[in-house]
């Protein structure tokens, strides 16, 4: 049954993902840069920035001033380039990006699909990016941003339209919703990071991927579904603890050494057998296995 809402039919339900750590590995735009850097776009040391700004983010999520910093960025980047050069770029950012789609989250975005709901990236990257990925991944459709307005088939450097980022990244949904005749209190909402808050209290199941530290304690204050599939700070965790570990033991066998508690054995010769050459029939059978 439908059910009006502000004035629209709405008939359907949807599921909306937002993408940098949530539904893939890491940062987008890093991916972008990489591309960008191969097409003498960009240079190596802002390459090399872009990729330390990457591994912080999937360590701790992104903050308002990153993010805004990081639009600035590309949008001053882009005076001057053409469309159709960045167009070209699309296949080799995509290589970089879809390794590192998570397939849980894919997974679960296609099961969305098969209980009738709509499935849609929102995400403040550039719109074009967003829809081509969500083609290719049989996806409904995406929003995303745009970063320079275009003049003549080029970039003018120049901010324009929406920045699909917090608050608007929520209004972005809504007129979709409206356009769509979709009902977002019987929608999902997928995000890394409390700057999405308005995303997730836009609809009336809100998930929590991988999520930053203030989001966390949001999701469990509102008793929210928690998604973990972020490997980077794990790996992290785990290699401090170890070489910690490590530290602490050798440090306790110097001393426990030097106060004459412990004396290393004396090193023993190891036995190793005598191995005869392989006779010209053995070599040849050998040769069949390895080819």
């Amino acid at each position: 049954m439908a059910a009006d809402v502000g004035g629209g039919r709405h008939t359907r339900a949807a599921a909306f993902f937002d993408l940098d750590r949530t539904l893939m590995e890491g940062s987008s735009a890093f991916q972008f840069g990489r591309a960008a850097f191969r097409a003498g776009l960009i240079g190596r040391r802002q390459l090399l920035s872009d990729a330390w700004a990457n591994v912080r983010f999937r360590l701790r999520g992104s903050t308002d001033a990153d993010t805004h910093a990081l639009r600035e960025r590309i949008s001053r980047s882009l005076e001057g380039t053409r469309v159709r050069d960045l167009e070209r770029l699309g296949a080799d950012v995509l290589a970089g990006v879809l390794p590192r789609i998570y397939p849980q989250m894919l997974a679960l975005a296609h099961e969305h699909q098969d209980e009738g709901r709509r499935v849609y990236i929102v995400t403040a990257a550039a719109r074009e990016l967003a829809e081509t990925l969500a083609r290719v991944l049989a996806l409904d459709g995406a929003i995303g941003s745009q970063f320079s307005e275009v003049r003549d088939g080029v970039y003018t450097g120049r901010p324009a339209g929406l920045f699909i980022y917090g608050r608007q990244k929520a209004l972005a949904m809504i007129q979709l919703a409206e356009h769509d005749g979709i009902d977002l209190s019987a929608s999902y909402a997928y995000s890394d990071s409390v700057s999405d808050l308005p995303m997730l209290e836009t609809v009336g199941h809100p998930v929590a991927v991988n999520p930053d530290r203030e989001l966390a304690q949001r999701a469990g204050e509102r008793g929210w579904q928690v998604l973990r599939f972020e490997r980077l700070g794990r790996r992290v965790r785990v290699a401090v603890a170890l070489s910690g570990a490590a530290a602490a033991g050798g440090l306790g066998s110097a001393a426990i050494a030097r106060r004459g508690i412990l004396t290393p054995a004396p090193r023993r010769r190891r036995w190793r057998p005598r191995l005869r050459p392989p006779s010209r029939p053995q070599r040849w059978l050998a040769a069949i296995g390895r080819g």
